[in-house]
Protein backbone atom coordinates (compact mmCIF):
# COMPACT_ATOMS: atom_id res chain seq x y z
CA UNK A 1 0.00 0.00 0.00
CA UNK A 2 1.19 2.96 -1.17
CA UNK A 3 2.24 5.71 1.97
CA UNK A 4 1.82 9.54 1.97
CA UNK A 5 6.11 9.23 2.05
CA UNK A 6 6.15 7.01 -1.08
CA UNK A 7 4.30 9.95 -2.68
CA UNK A 8 7.18 12.95 -1.80
CA UNK A 9 9.15 13.84 -4.17
CA UNK A 10 13.04 13.34 -3.63
CA UNK A 11 14.71 16.12 -1.32
CA UNK A 12 18.03 16.44 -3.88
CA UNK A 13 19.56 15.59 -7.18
CA UNK A 14 22.85 13.55 -7.27
CA UNK A 15 24.72 12.49 -10.44
CA UNK A 16 26.62 9.46 -10.23
CA UNK A 17 28.57 7.00 -12.15
CA UNK A 18 26.90 3.68 -10.94
CA UNK A 19 24.26 1.91 -13.46
CA UNK A 20 21.38 2.17 -12.34
CA UNK A 21 18.29 0.05 -12.27
CA UNK A 22 15.50 -1.39 -9.81
CA UNK A 23 16.99 -2.87 -6.79
CA UNK A 24 20.41 -1.76 -7.16
CA UNK A 25 22.72 -0.34 -4.50
CA UNK A 26 24.78 3.24 -5.11
CA UNK A 27 27.49 3.77 -2.05
CA UNK A 28 28.99 8.17 -1.90
CA UNK A 29 31.73 9.11 -0.83
CA UNK A 30 32.37 11.11 2.23
CA UNK A 31 31.82 14.49 0.71
CA UNK A 32 28.57 13.67 -0.55
CA UNK A 33 27.31 11.15 2.15
CA UNK A 34 28.52 14.85 4.58
CA UNK A 35 26.28 16.55 2.40
CA UNK A 36 23.21 14.43 2.34
CA UNK A 37 23.21 14.28 6.48
CA UNK A 38 24.96 17.40 7.47
CA UNK A 39 23.72 19.91 4.73
CA UNK A 40 20.51 19.25 4.10
CA UNK A 41 19.45 17.41 7.52
CA UNK A 42 18.59 14.09 5.78
CA UNK A 43 18.45 10.79 7.31
CA UNK A 44 18.06 6.65 6.62
CA UNK A 45 14.61 6.61 4.76
CA UNK A 46 14.69 9.74 2.99
CA UNK A 47 14.29 9.91 -0.82
CA UNK A 48 16.70 11.19 -3.53
CA UNK A 49 16.72 11.24 -7.23
CA UNK A 50 19.78 10.14 -9.16
CA UNK A 51 21.04 10.08 -12.47
CA UNK A 52 24.36 8.89 -14.80
CA UNK A 53 23.56 10.52 -18.03
CA UNK A 54 22.36 7.50 -19.58
CA UNK A 55 19.48 5.57 -17.56
CA UNK A 56 17.13 8.03 -16.84
CA UNK A 57 16.39 9.75 -13.54
CA UNK A 58 15.83 7.23 -10.89
CA UNK A 59 14.40 7.50 -7.25
CA UNK A 60 15.81 6.11 -4.22
CA UNK A 61 15.98 5.94 -1.08
CA UNK A 62 18.52 6.68 1.90
CA UNK A 63 19.72 2.90 3.02
CA UNK A 64 21.95 3.93 5.71
CA UNK A 65 24.62 5.96 6.97
CA UNK A 66 28.36 4.94 8.56
CA UNK A 67 31.56 6.59 8.86
CA UNK A 68 32.55 8.68 5.61
CA UNK A 69 29.73 7.24 3.58
CA UNK A 70 26.00 6.95 2.80
CA UNK A 71 23.94 3.67 0.82
CA UNK A 72 21.72 4.44 -1.41
CA UNK A 73 18.73 1.55 -2.35
CA UNK A 74 17.69 2.01 -6.38
CA UNK A 75 13.91 1.72 -6.34
CA UNK A 76 12.09 3.19 -9.56
CA UNK A 77 12.50 5.12 -12.25
CA UNK A 78 11.06 8.38 -12.49
CA UNK A 79 12.22 9.55 -16.12
CA UNK A 80 13.34 7.57 -19.21
CA UNK A 81 17.01 9.01 -20.93
CA UNK A 82 15.98 11.39 -23.58
CA UNK A 83 18.35 13.23 -26.20
CA UNK A 84 19.87 16.21 -25.75
CA UNK A 85 20.73 18.87 -28.38
CA UNK A 86 24.20 18.47 -29.61
CA UNK A 87 25.98 21.74 -28.75
CA UNK A 88 29.37 21.99 -28.12
CA UNK A 89 30.76 25.34 -26.33
CA UNK A 90 34.60 26.55 -27.14
CA UNK A 91 36.26 29.54 -24.93
CA UNK A 92 38.75 31.65 -24.30
CA UNK A 93 39.68 30.72 -20.51
CA UNK A 94 39.31 33.40 -18.42
CA UNK A 95 39.59 34.65 -15.29
CA UNK A 96 38.77 32.11 -12.43
CA UNK A 97 35.15 33.48 -10.92
CA UNK A 98 34.06 34.24 -14.32
CA UNK A 99 34.98 30.71 -15.83
CA UNK A 100 33.77 28.99 -12.86
CA UNK A 101 30.21 30.77 -14.20
CA UNK A 102 30.48 30.09 -17.42
CA UNK A 103 30.58 26.45 -17.10
CA UNK A 104 27.95 26.08 -14.61
CA UNK A 105 25.55 28.30 -17.11
CA UNK A 106 26.97 26.13 -19.72
CA UNK A 107 25.18 23.05 -18.11
CA UNK A 108 22.54 24.96 -17.22
CA UNK A 109 21.62 26.07 -20.94
CA UNK A 110 22.41 22.60 -21.91
CA UNK A 111 25.90 22.29 -24.00
CA UNK A 112 26.82 19.08 -24.39
CA UNK A 113 30.67 19.48 -24.40
CA UNK A 114 32.62 22.58 -22.62
CA UNK A 115 36.45 23.25 -23.73
CA UNK A 116 38.73 25.46 -23.04
CA UNK A 117 40.90 27.00 -26.03
CA UNK A 118 44.24 28.71 -25.76
CA UNK A 119 44.03 31.81 -28.26
CA UNK A 120 47.30 34.50 -28.98
CA UNK A 121 45.65 36.68 -26.36
CA UNK A 122 44.43 34.40 -23.55
CA UNK A 123 45.40 35.78 -20.18
CA UNK A 124 45.17 32.76 -18.08
CA UNK A 125 47.93 30.33 -18.09
CA UNK A 126 46.01 27.24 -16.13
CA UNK A 127 42.62 26.09 -16.49
CA UNK A 128 41.35 23.80 -13.06
CA UNK A 129 39.15 21.34 -15.24
CA UNK A 130 38.44 18.99 -12.26
CA UNK A 131 36.48 22.59 -10.85
CA UNK A 132 34.90 23.32 -13.60
CA UNK A 133 33.68 19.46 -14.06
CA UNK A 134 32.35 19.72 -10.37
CA UNK A 135 30.12 23.26 -11.50
CA UNK A 136 28.98 21.74 -13.75
CA UNK A 137 27.69 18.81 -12.11
CA UNK A 138 26.41 21.25 -9.91
CA UNK A 139 24.20 23.03 -12.43
CA UNK A 140 22.83 19.91 -13.88
CA UNK A 141 21.63 18.73 -10.73
CA UNK A 142 20.07 21.75 -9.82
CA UNK A 143 18.83 22.43 -13.42
CA UNK A 144 17.17 18.82 -13.87
CA UNK A 145 19.00 17.72 -16.93
CA UNK A 146 19.50 14.21 -17.25
CA UNK A 147 23.13 14.73 -18.51
CA UNK A 148 26.35 16.43 -17.33
CA UNK A 149 28.41 18.06 -20.10
CA UNK A 150 31.36 16.61 -21.03
CA UNK A 151 34.73 19.08 -20.12
CA UNK A 152 37.81 18.70 -22.30
CA UNK A 153 41.27 19.49 -20.95
CA UNK A 154 42.40 23.01 -22.74
CA UNK A 155 43.95 23.09 -25.91
CA UNK A 156 45.69 25.78 -28.58
CA UNK A 157 42.93 26.71 -31.11
CA UNK A 158 45.07 25.55 -34.04
CA UNK A 159 44.93 22.31 -32.10
CA UNK A 160 41.11 22.24 -31.47
CA UNK A 161 40.48 23.32 -35.32
CA UNK A 162 42.95 20.57 -36.43
CA UNK A 163 41.25 16.96 -35.79
CA UNK A 164 37.70 19.50 -36.07
CA UNK A 165 34.37 17.17 -37.27
CA UNK A 166 34.02 18.74 -40.73
CA UNK A 167 30.06 18.30 -40.24
CA UNK A 168 30.08 20.21 -36.81
CA UNK A 169 29.18 23.87 -37.96
CA UNK A 170 31.07 26.69 -35.90
CA UNK A 171 29.23 29.82 -35.00
CA UNK A 172 32.55 31.69 -34.45
CA UNK A 173 31.43 35.21 -32.58
CA UNK A 174 33.68 37.86 -34.16
CA UNK A 175 33.99 41.29 -32.76
CA UNK A 176 34.54 42.92 -36.73
CA UNK A 177 34.05 41.68 -40.00
CA UNK A 178 31.76 40.56 -42.02
CA UNK A 179 29.47 38.73 -40.22
CA UNK A 180 25.84 37.57 -40.09
CA UNK A 181 23.62 38.32 -36.76
CA UNK A 182 23.33 35.11 -35.33
CA UNK A 183 19.35 34.68 -35.61
CA UNK A 184 19.75 34.93 -38.82
CA UNK A 185 22.95 32.27 -39.46
CA UNK A 186 20.95 30.05 -36.84
CA UNK A 187 17.89 30.31 -38.94
CA UNK A 188 19.93 28.84 -42.19
CA UNK A 189 21.60 26.19 -40.39
CA UNK A 190 20.61 22.42 -41.63
CA UNK A 191 20.10 20.48 -38.48
CA UNK A 192 23.04 18.76 -36.78
CA UNK A 193 25.84 18.76 -34.77
CA UNK A 194 26.80 22.66 -33.83
CA UNK A 195 29.42 24.54 -31.94
CA UNK A 196 29.80 28.22 -30.52
CA UNK A 197 33.16 29.26 -30.50
CA UNK A 198 33.95 32.59 -28.26
CA UNK A 199 37.50 34.34 -28.04
CA UNK A 200 39.37 36.43 -25.12
CA UNK A 201 38.50 39.37 -23.89
CA UNK A 202 41.73 41.53 -26.11
CA UNK A 203 39.85 39.32 -29.34
CA UNK A 204 41.09 36.72 -31.20
CA UNK A 205 44.52 37.79 -33.13
CA UNK A 206 44.06 39.01 -36.78
CA UNK A 207 46.15 35.87 -38.04
CA UNK A 208 43.77 33.32 -35.56
CA UNK A 209 40.63 34.87 -37.16
CA UNK A 210 41.99 35.25 -40.73
CA UNK A 211 42.74 31.14 -40.28
CA UNK A 212 39.15 30.57 -39.04
CA UNK A 213 37.48 32.33 -41.46
CA UNK A 214 38.98 29.86 -44.36
CA UNK A 215 37.77 26.80 -42.73
CA UNK A 216 34.38 25.69 -44.71
CA UNK A 217 32.77 24.61 -41.31
CA UNK A 218 33.19 28.19 -39.73
CA UNK A 219 30.18 30.94 -39.98
CA UNK A 220 31.04 34.09 -38.42
CA UNK A 221 28.26 35.62 -36.50
CA UNK A 222 27.58 38.93 -34.60
CA UNK A 223 25.69 39.68 -31.38
CA UNK A 224 24.72 42.81 -31.70
CA UNK A 225 26.09 46.68 -31.29
CA UNK A 226 27.19 46.39 -27.97
CA UNK A 227 30.81 44.88 -27.07
CA UNK A 228 29.98 41.80 -24.55
CA UNK A 229 32.47 40.35 -21.99
CA UNK A 230 33.62 37.32 -23.00
CA UNK A 231 31.36 34.98 -20.66
CA UNK A 232 28.40 36.93 -21.68
CA UNK A 233 28.89 36.45 -24.87
CA UNK A 234 29.45 32.42 -24.75
CA UNK A 235 26.06 32.97 -22.53
CA UNK A 236 24.39 34.87 -24.86
CA UNK A 237 25.28 32.53 -28.05
CA UNK A 238 24.08 29.41 -26.22
CA UNK A 239 20.87 30.93 -25.10
CA UNK A 240 20.12 32.02 -29.29
CA UNK A 241 20.90 28.57 -30.41
CA UNK A 242 18.98 27.23 -27.73
CA UNK A 243 16.12 29.26 -28.58
CA UNK A 244 15.95 28.90 -32.39
CA UNK A 245 17.85 25.41 -32.86
CA UNK A 246 17.91 23.70 -29.72
CA UNK A 247 15.26 22.35 -27.06
CA UNK A 248 14.02 25.84 -26.32
CA UNK A 249 12.16 25.76 -30.16
CA UNK A 250 10.95 22.76 -29.80
CA UNK A 251 7.39 23.36 -27.86
CA UNK A 252 6.09 22.68 -24.67
CA UNK A 253 6.82 22.21 -21.49
CA UNK A 254 8.56 18.95 -20.27
CA UNK A 255 6.64 17.19 -17.42
CA UNK A 256 8.79 16.01 -14.89
CA UNK A 257 7.65 14.33 -11.55
CA UNK A 258 7.79 17.13 -8.64
CA UNK A 259 11.23 17.52 -7.24
CA UNK A 260 12.11 19.62 -4.05
CA UNK A 261 15.08 21.95 -4.85
CA UNK A 262 17.42 22.02 -2.41
CA UNK A 263 19.64 24.62 -0.88
CA UNK A 264 22.92 25.69 -2.84
CA UNK A 265 25.08 23.18 -1.66
CA UNK A 266 27.87 25.76 -0.81
CA UNK A 267 25.30 27.00 1.53
CA UNK A 268 25.82 25.54 5.27
CA UNK A 269 22.43 25.50 7.38
CA UNK A 270 22.23 28.26 10.43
Amino acid sequence: METDTDREPPRTRLYVGEPLSAGATVGLDHERAHYLRHVLRLDRGDRVALFNGRDGEWAARIDGFGKGWCSLAVESRRRPQAPEPDLWLLFAPIKRARIDFVAEKAAELGASLVWPVLTRHTDVARVNVDRLRANAIEAAEQCERLTVPELREPARLDQAMRDWPAERVILLCAEAGPVKPIASAVAELAPGPAAILTGPEGGFAKDELDGLLKLPFVVPVGLGPRILRADTAALAALACWQALAGDWAAGGADVRPPFRSPASRNQEPG
